[in-house]
């Protein structure tokens, strides 16, 4: 791999870097060798990830070797020996006189993201390095437990306690092998993630929770969701040292607000509830044993009179909370210091806070360990977790508590509102216990900086914030209130033709944009909007997303578009798949998004999705799944909002005070309001660009993004691309040219299978990985299956451009159909044969590259010239293949290659090339699968123009006669004129050659079954002695079969096997097969030879499936069982 010296470390890096890649990295090392914080933007795409893992690693073992030189210079001083010869990359560091002089003081790095599935990219990343440190994943049990007795519990909170009571009494099978299996090579020293740990624990019986934990201690490097850093009780409960490491937040974008909602917390009647309900049946029970003298509830430590008085201080406070008139619209909101005064009347004070909170510890383990009726326990793990939070830190003498008291709650408002949620409907006995809607007491936290001072107070070296969508840098490193000595607002690798940024202030109806509060929902403004949308979807190619403000204004204007029709218009070009807020609904929605763009016969698709919602915040749309991103307006969050009030006010408090921190400037209330706005903006813009080969348009269709005050919030990269309009049409104009130049330039690979939505939302680190390579991204590779670039002239009559070069293609084709069709022995039996062997020249011609062409004969090079002049207007000039006599008024072979012929010139001198595309797909696709509707939404194209009709009633050859009346009446319907339909044109030519009217579910003639048998045994010319044999073997089992199953069983087997062709769907044929010949005995030996259909890749599964039917062994072979049968019966005989 090459390396380079940045600032003096020496960086292994997996190709040559980018010039933005090195800044990056030495920016990272500029805060890891100066132990300063670093607030460092760097856009979707550029490697951030990969920079940020080399650059820290690298400077890691700079950091080591200083120390061993320091050692080393030490020894020689000590012998008086010279110390001359010291290898280079201990460089200077070993001089200095505050390193450390043991290895055991090299930082650790904490490295933290937003969710797992982030992390599992993180760590492939660090696979494709040179750099092999120990590493240590950190997650929940209810990612890492395997225990099958926790993991079946509903609640978290009685997973973790149910297992330290198993743990605590060594009754865990899977935790008692953790020390045995700690040490493991293949554990220790290999890059480990989530999943490899839960195989490794699967495999070795061993607690992958508890292995994690033990790997820590050990590890170099420590990957965690940013939850576990910010929230102090998780901190505490997965023993997280932080002193002298190095903490690294990537997706930070969302930082904020995990700090702020870690620390705050919301006690709604249920959880009183619940809690009370829990310590009545946890007394009740206790009365019960007492008076039948049973001893089953010894296992809980805490005396009966302790629980008494918690449930005496749970109904104190829930009375007190309830105590406050509040309205049903507005709360009554307090300083946060008002919290303890609130909590002492239930008597929680720092004095009784260690025994309230060992106590609750104890009952919620003690209930979670018993058997029987699920007792709901989630209240007293919600009051434990607010006494952790509002009384910590450490035991405090009473004059510095409040102090104390007033420095913890400056940050925080208590605002008590009225309950105005629907009651539980699960079941539980408490969830009707509260006679009128109760009150919540809610604690809320204003100041990220609250978290990440309490974060840099635990000794940490430095703190390093780095994400795509970070801008603007200034607001956001106020909002944490620690100094940030170190930023960056990164440049992109992408070029100027990849990205086209468009400021869509008017519909083509000149009706000006916006989503502002008292236009969102004017009829005109969302009529405009619809047009814009059903404009550019017939322009931008592939996947398409449509962002919206909120889920109600997504869920009003689509409801208005179909309405109106806009929607109607819009699925005509993509269909539209929405964002749901459930979460497995959303995993299906996206997965029908993925699975339609990557459909070759489709035009691509559209997801709407809300800004700051699941597809704005992660999912990775790279190349065809994201070729445009629309934003439909501002998405401001919700003004009488009480949080957002509160929020508001606590700035503009702060502010009066003064209380920002050195050289930082304060967020006021309405700055931080409008600035949270473009910040989800350019986090759902950020889906567009995924790699350096990437492109793609973003279109602003607000007005109010025409202003430079707004432009100027937009990321850095974006800022100079953005263009205003005066005229729709430009924008149409210069969208479709951008994308001509950008296909041509760069043309797509082949499309590959979509990406998993239960495996990622893939942040900045997923991109980095090119799809070309195995290794890491804009390493120079060689891009396999390149497809030809896909023109833009779709819908779009008055933009079309007729290209020779690659017109000359199809007129070659034709040239040497027509050749192939003289010189074939077998005729095309029908048009889809015709049809399929254009096709096969058309890839046979693509395969070939330039040098193939150039060879071409001279002849064909004219007949080239004359097919341009012909695409581009001139003279037009089709010689037709002399038809011979022919017995039906459909034709023979060579009229039938003359309509096929004709047909796809006609479509190409009138379609577009992707146009023309789509109809040759319909019609193949309809051959194979038999789906008139398929074929009829295949082509819909060629209805939307009646200069088009023609076309479309040029399909009626292609249609089978069995379809043929529903697709004449369709015409009719939407073209205002037939087909020609007549009776006779639904006769298939076997019927009419046999004289029968039988229809295609009765008995197939021998011809047809033999025909099967030739399609299976395949094409070749010349066959060895075997193949002969395995000809007549089949030719054997298709006369018993018919013997055996009849003609109606051998119709249903006989199609099973053309499917199977077709599909290659196993399950099916098998299905069929079974079902027939299982019905009597002495039919199962056929089903053993049925093995000869079945293609090779089957063969294994269908064996296994014999053997299962015959209650065989595994090592038995059905054939030879088989064969053991037959010798038996004739000895027998």
């Amino acid at each position: 791999m090459p390396s380079l010296t940045l600032d003096g470390v020496r960086v292994e890096f997996p190709f040559t870097p980018y010039e933005c890649q090195k800044d990056y990295m030495m920016k990272v090392i500029e805060c890891l060798k100066n132990g300063v914080n670093g607030i460092l933007e760097s856009p979707t795409g550029t490697g951030k990830t990969l920079c940020l893992l080399c650059a820290t690693l690298a400077w890691r073992e700079h950091f080591k070797d200083g120390i061993l030189g320091r050692i080393i210079a030490e020894r020689l001083k000590e012998n008086n020996t010279s110390a001359d010869n010291f290898p280079e990359s201990w460089g200077a560091s070993s001089e200095d006189g505050s390193m450390p002089t043991s290895c055991t003081d090299v930082p650790k790095i904490i490295y933290a993201s937003r969710t797992h599935s982030q992390l599992t990219q993180v760590v492939n990343e660090l696979k494709n390095t040179s750099y092999k440190p120990k590493v240590s994943v950190l997650g929940s049990r209810e990612q890492l437990c395997i225990n099958p007795e926790v993991m079946r519990q509903e609640s978290n909170h009685i997973k973790v306690h149910l297992c330290r009571a198993k743990v605590s009494t060594r009754s865990c099978v899977f935790y008692n092998n953790v020390e045995e299996k700690s040490t493991d090579k293949g554990l220790v020293e290999q890059i480990v993630d989530v999943e490899d740990l839960v195989k490794f624990g699967n495999k070795h019986r061993s607690c992958p929770y508890y292995l994690s934990r033990s790997l820590k201690q050990q590890a170099d490097i420590i990957f965690m969701p940013y939850n576990y850093l910010l929230d102090p009780k998780s901190r505490r409960a997965q023993s997280i040292d932080l002193a002298g490491s190095v903490v690294i937040f990537d997706e930070a974008h969302n930082v904020e607000r995990t700090c702020e909602e870690s620390t705050s917390f919301d006690m709604t009647p249920y959880d009183l509830a619940s809690a009370i309900n829990a310590l009545t049946r946890l007394l009740n029970d206790h009365v019960q044993e007492a008076s039948f003298a049973d001893t089953s509830s010894q296992g809980l430590k805490t005396d009966i009179q302790v629980v008494a008085k918690l449930k005496e201080a749970v109904l104190k406070l829930e009375a007190a909370i309830d105590s406050f008139e509040v309205s049903d619209d507005k709360g009554i909101t307090r300083p946060g210091i008002f919290i303890y005064e609130l909590l002492e009347k239930a008597h929680l004070t720092y004095d009784t806070k260690e025994a309230m909170s060992e106590a609750l510890e104890q009952i919620i383990g003690y209930l979670a360990g018993q058997p029987g009726i699920f007792l709901n326990t989630s209240g007293l793990q919600k009051l434990l977790d607010i006494i952790q939070l509002v009384f910590c830190g450490k035991e405090l003498a009473q004059k510095d508590r409040q102090m104390v008291m007033e420095t913890n709650t400056a940050h925080f408002k208590v605002h008590i509102h009225k309950d105005t949620q629907k009651k539980q409907k699960n079941g539980d006995p408490w969830a009707l216990s509260t006679k009128k809607p109760g009150n919540i007491l809610s604690y809320w936290c204003f100041s990220p900086g609250f978290s990440m001072q309490d974060l840099k107070s635990q000794g940490v070296r430095c703190i390093i914030l780095t994400s795509g969508t970070l801008s603007p840098l200034s607001s956001f490193a106020s909002e944490m209130r620690i100094p940030f000595s170190v930023s960056l607002e990164n440049s992109h690798v992408i070029e100027r033709d990849q990205i086209f940024v468009s400021v869509i202030d008017q519909g083509p109806d000149r009706v000006p944009l916006s989503s502002a509060f008292d236009r969102r929902f004017n009829p005109e403004n969302m009529s405009s909007l619809g047009n814009t949308v059903v404009n550019l979807t017939r322009i931008v190619p592939n996947g398409l997303l449509l962002f919206f403000p909120s889920f109600y204004l997504m869920d009003k204007t689509l409801e208005f578009w179909r309405d109106k029709g806009h929607a109607n218009q819009i699925e005509s070009v993509k269909p539209i798949f929405v964002e749901p807020k459930g979460k497995g609904a959303f995993a299906e929605a996206i997965e029908g998004y993925y699975t339609k763009v990557n459909d070759f016969q489709s035009r691509g698709a559209i997801f709407a999705a809300v800004c700051r919602g699941k597809a704005s915040e992660g999912l990775d749309f790279t190349n065809t799944f994201g070729r445009g991103v629309i934003v439909t307006g501002l998405p401001f969050p919700p003004k009488m909002d009480p949080r957002i009030i509160l929020k508001m006010q606590f700035l503009d408090e702060m502010n009066r005070k003064q209380l920002a921190v050195p050289g930082q400037k304060l967020l006021t209330g309405q700055e931080w309001y409008r600035e949270q706005a473009f910040r989800a903006v350019n986090q759902a813009i950020g889906r567009v660009i995924r790699h350096k080969d990437d492109y793609g348009a973003i279109f602003l269709c607000d007005q109010r993004f025409k202003s430079r005050d707004a432009q100027s919030q937009l990321p850095s990269w974006v800022r100079p691309y953005v263009r205003s309009y005066d005229k729709f049409g430009n924008i149409v104009r210069d969208v479709c040219q951008f994308f001509r130049v950008a296909q041509k330039m760069r043309p797509v690979m082949e499309k590959n299978p979509a990406p998993d939505p239960s495996v990622f939302p893939a942040g900045s680190c997923q991109s980095s990985v090119p799809q070309c390579s195995a290794a890491t991204s804009y390493a120079p590779c060689q891009m396999p299956s390149i497809q030809k670039a896909k023109m833009l002239d779709i819908h779009t009559s008055t933009l079309k451009r007729r290209r020779t070069d690659e017109d000359t293609e199809y007129a070659s084709i034709f040239k040497q159909y027509g050749v192939q069709t003289q010189k074939s022995k077998i005729k095309p039996t029908n048009l889809f044969e015709a049809l399929e062997r254009v096709e096969r020249q058309s890839e046979w011609r693509s395969a070939l590259g330039q040098e193939m062409q150039s060879n071409l004969s001279t002849l064909s090079l004219q007949n080239d010239k004359r097919m341009e002049e012909m695409m581009r207007g001139g003279k037009r000039k089709i010689n037709l293949v002399q038809e011979q006599p022919s017995v039906s008024g459909l034709a023979t072979g060579n009229r039938k290659t003359s309509i096929a012929r004709c047909f796809l010139v006609d479509m190409k001198s009138s379609l577009s090339e992707v146009s023309f595309e789509q109809i040759r797909q319909a019609l193949q696709s309809y051959k194979q699968n038999d789906n008139l509707d398929n074929l009829l939404s295949g082509t819909s194209l060629l209805i939307h123009d009646p200069h088009t009709y023609r076309l479309f009633r040029g399909l009626y050859p292609f249609v089978r006669p069995h379809h043929r009346k529903a697709f004449d009446e369709k015409c009719r319907e939407l073209t205002g004129t037939s087909c020609g339909y007549e009776p006779k044109h639904s006769i298939r030519k076997d019927e009419k050659s046999s004289g029968a009217s039988h229809s295609a579910g009765d008995q197939p003639t021998e011809a047809q079954l033999d025909e099967e048998q030739t399609k299976l045994e395949g094409d070749k010319e010349t066959e060895s002695a075997e193949d002969e044999l395995q000809k007549r073997n089949r030719t054997v089992f298709l006369t018993d079969m018919r013997r055996a199953l009849g003609p109606d069983g051998s119709v249903k087997l006989y199609r099973a096997i053309h499917a199977y062709k077709i599909t290659d769907n196993y399950e099916n044929l098998v299905t069929t097969a079974v079902a027939l010949l299982t019905e009597k005995d002495e039919d199962f030996s056929l089903l053993i030879k049925f093995t000869n259909v079945i293609r090779p890749h089957h063969k294994k599964q269908y064996k296994a499936m014999l053997k299962e039917l015959m209650g065989l062994s595994a090592n038995t072979d059905p054939d030879s069982r088989e064969q053991t049968e037959t010798e038996n019966r004739q000895s027998t005989a």
